[in-house]
């Protein structure tokens, strides 16, 4: 029995990210509102000295004032209808195959804790990791999360699993598809890159490390080939 350290967004989940998907659930719920704008811009302007260009991955505030309780609810349903299109059922397998060998499989994601929580009830994933929203007098609040697997935290992350359940580093696994996941990515034994943006794909060719579906173009190389620009086209013909 082994680990495995699966990523959600863009790997297990295709398409927006699963922050972005809830975001507009909230938002067709109409449980964003002036407060919840206000608190996202303020978190904006306030942090975006601190964080630079990774402000937005950081800015959890449009939840801000909002019921922890009554949100957290939401979620279930939500996982079950906003995401039954979206899976990506090799990666999703892969899990499933790690699973069913009695590996000990955690998902690490920079998606809310209570999002990630839904995900990985849906999945049978018991052990799951994503961002610490700030929570007072069961409201949530507009600060910064009190954790972000983002980066180089994720490689904490893997040094405090290993810890934790005594597993050797070289006999772990991890799946990810950006390359904001390299750090978790080169402490392990098996690195999967899942449909990897072409940073990562580089390494990973380079590494010798396998790739779990097709490479993921950036937008301005979509745009370069046209096929951005054609589905723009598409989308505003289905619309007419």
């Amino acid at each position: 029995m082994g680990l495995a350290i699966f990523d959600i967004d863009g790997t297990l989940v295709r398409g927006p990210s699963t922050e972005k998907r809830f975001f507009l659930e909230l938002l067709r719920r109409g449980r964003v509102g002036p407060r919840q704008v206000a608190g996202f811009l303020w978190f904006l302007l306030r942090y975006l000295p601190r964080y630079g260009r990774h402000v937005f991955k950081k800015n959890k505030a449009y939840l801000a004032w909002l019921p922890e309780d009554e949100i957290r609810a939401l979620v279930p349903g939500w996982v079950r209808g906003g995401l039954a299109g979206a899976w990506f059922a090799p990666c999703v397998e892969r899990l499933r195959q790690h699973q069913r060998a009695g590996d000990t499989v955690v998902l690490v994601s920079g998606t809310p804790q209570f999002v990630a929580e839904g995900i990985g009830a849906a999945l049978g994933v018991e052990r799951v990791i994503g961002s610490g929203c700030v929570v007072e007098d069961g409201r949530f609040r507009a600060r910064p999360p009190l954790n972000h697997p983002f980066r180089d935290e994720k490689n904490d992350i893997l040094a405090m699993l290993l810890r934790e359940y005594r597993a050797d580093a070289a006999a772990t696994a991890a799946y990810g598809d950006s390359i904001y996941d390299l750090p978790l990515l080169v402490a392990v034994g098996r690195a999967v890159a899942v449909r990897p943006d072409e940073q990562l794909l580089m390494i990973a060719q380079a590494a010798g490390w396998e790739v779990l579906g097709p490479v993921r173009e950036g937008w301005w190389r979509r745009l370069k080939r046209g096929s951005l620009l054609a589905g723009l086209r598409n989308r505003l013909n289905q619309q007419r």
